[in-house]
């Protein structure tokens, strides 16, 4: 339980800043609860994942990834493959994914979570993805390099994030984010 502490804390913060979430918070805290291995990823009911909402060196726009794999806009991030600290995974996600290596978080708060459905694939069952999403800024540069997690990676302004996807969680972090 001790390695879960620090993220539990992390959610009740979450809690108390953003009521209106309050089943997506406390669904989120019974997995982590009552799932040990709630970070690793053989976990097959679901597991703990880490993202980014990666802002630009402006803050006027967000690094999106059309996933290779969901078909979809969505934000960096990914397993946490047993890492309990989720804001390092946020971090080595959004590295992984974009090739920029001057990134800091905002904020060591959650800045969203999400519960999503990822369908089966191959061997892989259907399962959750409890997603803790961190706000996090390019310092130096917005030169990206799309790896092979993706089909594309693209900038695109916080106004415009509406026109390439309807995804709720997208929508609702566009409106979070400080202007």
């Amino acid at each position: 339980m001790p390695h879960r502490q620090k993220l539990l804390q992390l959610l009740a913060n979450y809690g108390l800043r953003h009521p209106a979430e309050v089943l997506t918070t406390t669904r989120m805290q019974a997995f982590i609860n009552d799932n040990a291995g709630c970070f690793q990823r053989q976990l097959a009911v679901g597991h703990v994942t880490g993202s980014a909402w990666l802002l630009d060196t402006t803050g006027k726009a967000v690094l999106l990834t059309h996933h290779r794999k969901l078909d979809i806009w969505v934000q960096l991030g990914g397993h946490a493959d047993g890492e309990a600290d989720i804001a390092a995974v946020a971090l080595r996600e959004a590295e992984e994914e974009s090739g920029l290596a001057e990134l800091q978080l905002v904020c060591a708060e959650i800045f969203d979570i999400d519960i999503h459905p990822i369908p089966a694939r191959g061997a892989e069952p259907a399962h959750w993805h409890y997603d803790c999403r961190f706000l996090v800024r390019a310092t130096r540069s917005d030169a990206y390099v799309v790896s092979a997690e993706s089909h594309d990676l693209a900038w695109v302004a916080l106004a415009e994030v509406a026109g390439i996807s309807s995804e709720e969680s997208l929508l609702r972090m566009v409106a979070k984010t400080p202007q």
